[in-house]
């Protein structure tokens, strides 16, 4: 990984990578083109030919004659395929897909602290003296989580581990290339929001949490998998200890939502082709995990008819529920089982 001064300098590559890309391209196709027309009316060759030329060919015991469009045209389609995608700038198209993917990554909890507030020091912070801003998305607002540096951590790398699940279907060397460029986009960005959002102005001291988060990452994929092989119920462990910290406070409704939202968004971009990756992979974030708890509170089929309103008819259950006091043999059931507790 390297160092975020060197972040403008790959930019800055990549965007001149993608100016010869598409020179070339347009080089190639044109180069294509023209050898399409000049295959399929071999005499226009031997008519721009000067004549002199021509003569020099025979002299040396050349033909003039061109070769034919089954021997010519596809060598030289396979030559400018394979330039095109064995180029040198193959890594910096990728990195600027990656960039993509992970700017929709980092923007699903994305929040703010004021420079008003790190300046009089008046940052509301939580009892463990973590920071928290202001953060105004749905993971903030509809499933209660804090606005802070760990809940925008957590949210991303959980959009990052559902794109790096869908990359493990790509050729061996593909797949590494593309985690590893989004890896390094995610810890480009952490640093970055280290300094100038939290004022972490230490390099040694963000490089001692960039190793925790590393450690955490590679935690958090491995629980992930084994949530998703092992089936909804690990998968919702998983989540807890995630993205609700292990909450004893959490609802359950908000954990189930998360589960069954990565259930679809892994379903959606199984089915992209790999050649959609590279534009389309941001999509399958576009359906919000809120709506998932719609589907968290339909009834299961055998509860169809039975419940109309299982939410409301839970909640008015719940609230209903009086304490009863015990029967008279009931008291002496407990008393006897008392007695035999202290003999005891």
């Amino acid at each position: 990984m390297a160092c975020r001064s060197c972040r403008s300098h790959i930019g800055q590559l990549a965007r001149q990578a993608r100016i010869t890309s598409n020179s070339a391209e347009a080089s190639a196709a044109s180069s294509i083109v023209a050898a399409s027309r000049l295959a399929a009316n071999p005499s226009q060759r031997s008519q721009r030919q000067p004549a002199q030329q021509q003569q020099q060919q025979q002299r040396r015991g050349f033909s003039s004659a061109p070769r034919s469009q089954a021997s010519m045209l596809p060598d030289f389609i396979k030559n400018a395929a394979g330039h095109l995608l064995q180029s040198s700038t193959q890594p910096y198209q990728v990195h600027r897909a990656t960039e993509i993917i992970y700017k929709t990554c980092a923007s699903q909890a994305t929040y703010t602290i004021s420079e008003e507030d790190k300046r009089n020091g008046t940052v509301q912070k939580a009892e463990d003296g973590v920071e928290i801003g202001v953060g105004k998305t749905m993971w903030h607002t509809e499933f209660g989580l804090p606005a802070t540096f760990s809940t925008w951590s957590q949210v991303t790398m959980l959009h990052m581990y559902l794109v790096c699940a869908r990359l493990r279907n790509l050729d061996k060397d593909a797949a590494r290339s593309w985690q590893q460029q989004l890896v390094d986009h995610y810890f480009f960005d952490a640093e970055e929001r280290m300094d100038l959002t939290h004022g972490i102005t230490s390099r040694g001291v963000r490089q001692r949490y960039l190793k925790d988060l590393f450690v955490t990452w590679r935690g958090l994929l491995a629980a992930y998998d084994e949530g998703v092989v092992r089936g909804d119920a690990v998968l919702a462990s998983a989540v807890w200890r995630n993205i609700f910290s292990a909450s004893a406070d959490v609802d359950v409704r908000s954990v189930a939502a998360v589960v069954s939202w990565m259930r679809l968004c892994l379903k959606m971009l199984d089915q992209m082709p790999d050649e959609a990756l590279f534009a389309q992979a941001s999509a399958a974030f576009k359906w919000p995990a809120k709506n998932e708890l719609n589907v968290v509170d339909r009834p299961v089929r055998e509860l169809e008819g039975l419940l109309p309103n299982a939410p409301a008819a839970v909640a008015a259950t719940a609230t209903n529920v009086k304490a009863e006091e015990p029967t008279a043999t009931e008291k002496e059931s407990i008393a006897n089982m008392q007695r035999k507790l202290g003999a005891v």
